[in-house]
Protein backbone atom coordinates (compact mmCIF):
# COMPACT_ATOMS: atom_id res chain seq x y z
CA UNK A 1 0.00 0.00 0.00
CA UNK A 2 1.09 3.62 -1.03
CA UNK A 3 2.19 5.88 2.18
CA UNK A 4 0.04 9.03 2.50
CA UNK A 5 1.58 12.29 3.57
CA UNK A 6 -0.93 14.64 4.29
CA UNK A 7 0.53 18.31 2.92
CA UNK A 8 -0.84 21.54 4.62
CA UNK A 9 0.92 24.89 3.70
CA UNK A 10 0.97 26.98 6.46
CA UNK A 11 1.43 30.78 4.72
CA UNK A 12 3.44 33.29 6.41
CA UNK A 13 4.60 32.34 9.85
CA UNK A 14 6.92 33.41 12.44
CA UNK A 15 9.73 30.59 13.35
CA UNK A 16 8.90 30.29 16.53
CA UNK A 17 4.97 29.32 15.52
CA UNK A 18 5.90 26.73 13.05
CA UNK A 19 8.52 25.40 15.22
CA UNK A 20 5.67 24.91 18.07
CA UNK A 21 3.44 23.61 15.36
CA UNK A 22 5.99 21.12 14.33
CA UNK A 23 6.86 20.09 17.52
CA UNK A 24 2.81 18.93 18.13
CA UNK A 25 3.18 16.90 15.62
CA UNK A 26 6.36 15.58 16.57
CA UNK A 27 5.36 14.64 20.39
CA UNK A 28 1.94 13.10 18.83
CA UNK A 29 3.90 10.92 16.63
CA UNK A 30 6.61 10.25 19.89
CA UNK A 31 3.76 9.10 21.68
CA UNK A 32 2.08 6.83 19.55
CA UNK A 33 4.72 4.94 18.79
CA UNK A 34 6.20 4.50 22.42
CA UNK A 35 2.52 3.14 23.78
CA UNK A 36 2.54 1.16 20.50
CA UNK A 37 5.99 -0.71 21.42
CA UNK A 38 5.19 -0.42 25.08
CA UNK A 39 1.96 -2.84 24.23
CA UNK A 40 1.87 -6.58 24.94
CA UNK A 41 -0.77 -7.41 23.76
CA UNK A 42 -0.82 -9.97 20.57
CA UNK A 43 -4.01 -7.98 19.06
CA UNK A 44 -2.28 -4.69 18.86
CA UNK A 45 -2.70 -2.82 15.62
CA UNK A 46 -0.15 -3.85 13.32
CA UNK A 47 0.67 0.13 12.52
CA UNK A 48 2.12 2.34 15.41
CA UNK A 49 -0.60 4.72 14.60
CA UNK A 50 2.03 7.54 13.24
CA UNK A 51 1.27 10.04 10.68
CA UNK A 52 3.51 11.23 7.76
CA UNK A 53 3.01 15.08 6.97
CA UNK A 54 4.64 17.77 5.00
CA UNK A 55 4.81 21.25 6.14
CA UNK A 56 5.15 24.29 3.64
CA UNK A 57 5.75 27.96 5.05
CA UNK A 58 7.69 31.58 4.67
CA UNK A 59 9.01 33.18 7.58
CA UNK A 60 9.79 36.95 7.84
CA UNK A 61 13.46 37.51 8.79
CA UNK A 62 15.11 35.62 10.39
CA UNK A 63 18.62 33.79 11.35
CA UNK A 64 18.10 30.20 12.95
CA UNK A 65 21.28 28.36 14.19
CA UNK A 66 22.01 24.77 14.33
CA UNK A 67 22.17 22.77 17.52
CA UNK A 68 26.34 22.13 15.77
CA UNK A 69 26.74 25.84 14.44
CA UNK A 70 28.62 28.86 16.10
CA UNK A 71 27.33 31.72 17.02
CA UNK A 72 30.22 34.31 15.97
CA UNK A 73 28.58 33.09 12.20
CA UNK A 74 26.05 35.77 12.79
CA UNK A 75 28.16 38.78 12.19
CA UNK A 76 26.08 41.52 13.55
CA UNK A 77 24.79 42.39 17.09
CA UNK A 78 21.49 42.79 18.56
CA UNK A 79 21.25 46.67 17.40
CA UNK A 80 22.07 46.01 13.70
CA UNK A 81 19.38 43.15 13.47
CA UNK A 82 16.33 45.18 14.96
CA UNK A 83 17.98 48.08 11.90
CA UNK A 84 17.58 44.88 9.20
CA UNK A 85 14.33 43.55 10.56
CA UNK A 86 15.27 39.90 11.50
CA UNK A 87 15.01 37.82 14.81
CA UNK A 88 17.39 35.25 15.93
CA UNK A 89 16.60 31.63 16.88
CA UNK A 90 18.73 28.91 18.41
CA UNK A 91 16.97 25.75 17.18
CA UNK A 92 17.78 21.96 17.81
CA UNK A 93 18.37 20.67 14.30
CA UNK A 94 21.40 19.88 12.78
CA UNK A 95 23.58 22.37 11.07
CA UNK A 96 25.03 26.03 11.08
CA UNK A 97 23.65 29.22 11.01
CA UNK A 98 21.23 30.02 7.78
CA UNK A 99 18.71 32.52 6.67
CA UNK A 100 14.91 32.62 6.02
CA UNK A 101 12.67 35.12 4.58
CA UNK A 102 9.97 36.32 2.23
CA UNK A 103 10.13 34.46 -1.26
CA UNK A 104 11.79 31.13 0.20
CA UNK A 105 9.98 27.66 0.44
CA UNK A 106 10.25 26.15 3.75
CA UNK A 107 9.96 23.16 4.14
CA UNK A 108 8.82 20.59 7.00
CA UNK A 109 8.56 17.29 6.77
CA UNK A 110 7.04 15.55 9.81
CA UNK A 111 7.81 11.60 8.15
CA UNK A 112 7.93 8.11 10.47
CA UNK A 113 11.20 6.87 8.60
CA UNK A 114 9.77 3.06 9.55
CA UNK A 115 7.34 4.14 6.58
CA UNK A 116 9.79 4.14 4.70
CA UNK A 117 13.75 3.62 5.20
CA UNK A 118 15.53 3.52 8.55
CA UNK A 119 18.39 5.62 7.01
CA UNK A 120 18.91 9.44 8.18
CA UNK A 121 21.40 9.71 5.53
CA UNK A 122 19.64 8.24 2.76
CA UNK A 123 16.52 10.75 4.17
CA UNK A 124 19.12 13.23 3.41
CA UNK A 125 19.96 12.47 0.14
CA UNK A 126 16.26 12.08 -1.06
CA UNK A 127 15.30 15.42 0.13
CA UNK A 128 18.25 17.02 -1.95
CA UNK A 129 16.65 14.30 -4.36
CA UNK A 130 13.53 16.08 -4.55
CA UNK A 131 15.34 19.95 -5.31
CA UNK A 132 17.52 18.40 -8.28
CA UNK A 133 14.64 17.01 -9.69
CA UNK A 134 12.17 20.11 -9.74
CA UNK A 135 15.21 22.67 -10.44
CA UNK A 136 15.70 20.57 -13.63
CA UNK A 137 11.97 21.20 -14.78
CA UNK A 138 13.28 25.05 -14.92
CA UNK A 139 17.00 23.55 -16.74
CA UNK A 140 18.61 24.23 -13.41
CA UNK A 141 21.24 21.56 -12.95
CA UNK A 142 21.64 21.22 -9.34
CA UNK A 143 23.70 18.27 -7.37
CA UNK A 144 25.22 17.82 -3.96
CA UNK A 145 29.01 18.60 -2.65
CA UNK A 146 31.12 16.07 -0.68
CA UNK A 147 31.13 16.75 2.72
CA UNK A 148 27.93 19.11 2.77
CA UNK A 149 24.03 18.83 2.78
CA UNK A 150 21.92 20.97 0.60
CA UNK A 151 21.52 21.22 -3.38
CA UNK A 152 24.24 23.30 -4.48
CA UNK A 153 25.10 24.79 -8.05
CA UNK A 154 28.16 24.38 -10.12
CA UNK A 155 29.46 22.11 -6.94
CA UNK A 156 32.76 20.70 -8.92
CA UNK A 157 33.77 24.08 -10.09
CA UNK A 158 36.02 26.18 -7.54
CA UNK A 159 35.01 29.65 -6.98
CA UNK A 160 31.49 28.97 -8.93
CA UNK A 161 29.83 26.64 -6.14
CA UNK A 162 26.43 28.49 -4.72
CA UNK A 163 23.95 27.14 -2.78
CA UNK A 164 20.26 27.55 -3.24
CA UNK A 165 18.60 25.35 -0.83
CA UNK A 166 20.01 24.59 2.80
CA UNK A 167 19.07 21.75 4.87
CA UNK A 168 18.90 20.83 8.32
CA UNK A 169 16.91 18.11 10.89
CA UNK A 170 15.90 16.43 13.63
CA UNK A 171 15.11 12.99 14.00
CA UNK A 172 13.72 11.53 17.35
CA UNK A 173 12.93 7.31 16.78
CA UNK A 174 12.67 8.19 13.91
CA UNK A 175 10.19 10.66 13.63
CA UNK A 176 12.01 13.59 11.68
CA UNK A 177 11.26 17.62 12.27
CA UNK A 178 12.70 20.71 10.82
CA UNK A 179 13.89 20.47 6.83
CA UNK A 180 14.99 22.57 3.58
CA UNK A 181 14.76 26.34 2.66
CA UNK A 182 14.45 26.77 -1.16
CA UNK A 183 15.83 29.98 -2.22
CA UNK A 184 12.87 31.21 -4.82
CA UNK A 185 12.52 34.88 -5.27
CA UNK A 186 14.28 35.30 -1.76
CA UNK A 187 16.28 38.85 -1.44
CA UNK A 188 19.75 37.34 -0.63
CA UNK A 189 21.19 40.46 0.57
CA UNK A 190 20.57 39.37 4.18
CA UNK A 191 23.13 35.99 3.79
CA UNK A 192 25.54 38.94 3.92
CA UNK A 193 25.26 38.99 7.33
CA UNK A 194 25.53 35.48 8.26
CA UNK A 195 28.30 32.69 7.50
CA UNK A 196 25.88 30.84 5.81
CA UNK A 197 25.96 27.17 6.77
CA UNK A 198 29.35 28.20 8.26
CA UNK A 199 30.93 28.19 5.07
CA UNK A 200 33.02 30.43 4.29
CA UNK A 201 34.28 30.10 0.66
CA UNK A 202 30.86 29.23 -1.05
CA UNK A 203 28.25 31.83 -2.17
CA UNK A 204 24.56 31.74 -2.39
CA UNK A 205 21.85 31.94 -5.00
CA UNK A 206 18.27 31.70 -6.07
CA UNK A 207 16.10 30.32 -8.71
CA UNK A 208 14.81 34.09 -9.41
CA UNK A 209 19.12 34.66 -9.88
CA UNK A 210 19.75 32.01 -11.79
CA UNK A 211 16.84 32.90 -14.55
CA UNK A 212 16.80 36.63 -14.68
CA UNK A 213 12.95 36.69 -13.38
CA UNK A 214 10.89 36.29 -10.37
CA UNK A 215 9.45 32.84 -10.02
CA UNK A 216 5.58 31.46 -9.87
CA UNK A 217 5.76 30.47 -6.20
CA UNK A 218 3.12 28.44 -6.27
CA UNK A 219 3.88 26.31 -9.14
CA UNK A 220 7.27 26.06 -7.33
CA UNK A 221 5.37 24.12 -4.64
CA UNK A 222 3.00 22.81 -6.86
CA UNK A 223 6.12 20.68 -8.33
CA UNK A 224 8.60 20.17 -5.27
CA UNK A 225 5.21 18.40 -3.70
CA UNK A 226 4.86 16.38 -6.98
CA UNK A 227 8.56 15.33 -7.32
CA UNK A 228 8.39 14.81 -2.88
CA UNK A 229 6.11 12.24 -3.75
CA UNK A 230 7.97 10.47 -6.26
CA UNK A 231 11.17 10.59 -4.97
CA UNK A 232 9.43 8.99 -1.48
CA UNK A 233 6.73 6.66 -3.23
CA UNK A 234 3.89 8.51 -1.31
CA UNK A 235 0.49 9.75 -2.12
CA UNK A 236 0.07 13.32 -1.08
CA UNK A 237 -3.27 14.57 -0.01
CA UNK A 238 -3.60 18.26 0.75
CA UNK A 239 -5.35 19.73 3.91
CA UNK A 240 -6.08 22.89 5.18
CA UNK A 241 -5.23 23.92 8.27
CA UNK A 242 -4.99 27.52 10.36
CA UNK A 243 -2.87 27.09 12.92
Amino acid sequence: MTQQITFRDLGRIAYDEAWAYQDVLMQANLKAKSEWYSNTDTSKPAETGTHDYLLFCEHPNVYTLGKSGHVENLLVNDQRLKELDVTFHKTNRGGDITYHGPGQIVGYPILDLEHFETDLGKYMRNLEEVMIRMLRLYNIESGRLPGSTGVWLDAAIPGKARKICAMGVRCSRWITMHGFALNVNTDLSYFNYIVPCGITDKAVTSMAKELGKKMDIELVKEQLITEFGNVFGAEIVSEHVTV
